[in-house]
């Protein structure tokens, strides 16, 4: 009689193209086991719009593993301590696992490896990102720091591996371990229920990902200059699907492989990046809260609002979408309402933060974190050291982006509508940057003029340099 094979999910909660679930459930009975570690994330465990995405991606999954007349094992606490109880107490070969890269959770796979008890063995597979980190190396084979050198060595080595199936029968031992109960996690906010806007506009899980794929694979080709366009719905939505695993990169890229366009081209180089960040942060496990340039002194170059009550101010006034510029706000709101935010306008917002209120970005950086329901640890950090010019490879600091003149440039008129209610009677000459003549008495000014918010920053840039 074959052995127990567990298989220990993460960020991976799909069927399909799952190399851990596929190679455990061709071995034997499975007990797949979803672990709530808040104990060895430490300050990372997941924040509110996280949470209330897993719950649903749990409920999701649930049903697909019910399908196969199989049960989710839910368990709460140290995931290393768990497992390898669980192991013990099954009598278990092996414990399949796909690869993460997080610092805690690479601490976790190690620290398991030596708690299994004999007879058993983690077995580490690669399935969340296009290829492996490590596999596109320089011509030295040292690892790429600079992406676009990077994306061509990836581009070279494609095709990604083939997809796999999800398995067509699941076999699960007679005797089950016993499960929490996911509502008895608290992972949904309930009073207030500040997810009533997440409710209608998302659809988690797994089938709700090949829905929204099928969509995309008819719009792609819009995508070079939808991409750039708030107002309209040319993006593919798709990045909580990947940050939760319900969808694999390498199903999107076989799905989207053949079209001929520059749109596709541009996703394929964000599918790209994404493979990028983990290969970053493999490189530098904290760079997500460590500036990376040596020229960079964070003590002299932020105002830090644990440093005086107008700072702090002025940090919640972005938190809340009340800044006075509209395009910032329309960000910040449709952020705070859905645990999303248009791509474009976050570069915006992030630069409006660092440049314009000259506010460290790791408070913006931890913002995301606890609002975005695609809180990726490596892409978040890439993407704020980017902005904020402090990156192995980023934007230079002095280039600082045009909030009104950006807003006008990509007609956010319609997006800034949605967002900012109290503007959407304003013409689109008005809306991007209201006059006091114009402004409705509930919208507030400007928390600093753009000139004013440019000088200061390229100053103390400045004097930061001459030491």
């Amino acid at each position: 009689m074959a052995s127990i094979q567990i298989v220990w999910l993460r960020r991976d909660l799909r069927m399909a193209d799952n190399p851990a679930l596929y190679a455990a459930a061709q071995a034997g009975p499975i007990l797949p086991v979803f672990v709530l570690d808040d104990e060895r994330t430490g300050d990372r465990k997941y924040g509110g719009a996280s949470r209330w995405w897993l719950h649903h991606s749990l409920e999701s999954l649930g049903r697909s593993f019910g399908r196969h007349n199989a049960k989710l094992i839910l368990r709460h606490g140290d995931s290393v301590d768990i497992l390898a109880d669980l192991a013990a107490k099954t009598g278990a070969e092996a414990i399949h696992a796909n690869r993460h890269y997080e610092p805690w959770w690479r601490k976790a796979q190690g620290d398991l490896e030596k708690a299994l008890p004999d007879g058993c063995e983690l077995v580490l597979h690669d399935g969340n990102y296009l290829m492996p980190p490590g596999t596109a190396t320089t011509g030295s084979g040292d690892p790429y720091k600079i992406y676009t050198p990077f994306s061509r060595a990836m581009r070279d080595l494609m095709p990604p591996r083939d997809e796999l199936p999800a398995p067509e029968t699941i076999s699960q031992p007679s005797d089950l371990p016993a499960s929490d109960d996911l509502s008895d996690w608290d992972l949904l906010p309930a009073k207030p229920n500040w997810a009533t806007e997440m409710e209608k506009f998302w659809s988690v899980g797994e089938d709700a990902a090949r829905e929204r794929l099928d969509w995309w694979a008819d719009h792609v080709a819009e995508y070079e200059d939808g991409r750039n366009l708030p107002s309209e719905d040319q993006t593919s939505q798709m990045s909580p699907h990947l940050h939760w695993g319900e969808i694999s990169p390498i199903t999107i890229w076989h799905a989207l492989k053949d079209k001929r366009s520059e749109g596709w081209r541009t996703y394929e180089s964000e599918l790209i990046w994404r493979d990028y960040a983990q290969n970053i942060l493999c490189q530098f496990p904290t760079y997500p809260e460590e500036t990376y340039r040596d020229a960079i002194d964070d003590n002299k170059l932020w105002r830090n609002p644990n440093r005086g009550h107008v700072i702090e101010e002025e940090l919640e006034a972005w938190q809340m979408g009340r800044t006075g510029y509209p395009i910032v706000d329309a960000g910040m709101r449709q952020l705070w309402a859905i645990g999303w935010m248009h791509n474009r306008v976050r570069m915006i917002a992030a630069s409006f933060l660092i440049k314009h209120l000259l506010i460290d970005w790791r408070h913006g950086e931890r913002w995301f974190w606890d609002t975005l329901v695609d809180a990726d640890y490596a892409s978040n950090g890439t993407n704020w050291q980017w902005v904020a010019g402090t990156g192995v490879d980023s934007n230079m600091f002095p280039r600082i982006m045009a909030p009104l003149s950006q807003s006008e440039k990509f007609d956010a008129a319609g997006y800034i509508r949605e967002w900012v209610p109290e503007l959407a009677e304003l013409s689109d000459d008005q809306i991007h940057d209201p006059s006091d003549q114009c402004r409705p008495s509930d919208y507030p000014e400007k928390i600093i003029g753009h000139r004013e918010a440019r000088e200061r920053a390229l100053e103390a840039y400045r004097a930061m340099k001459e030491g």
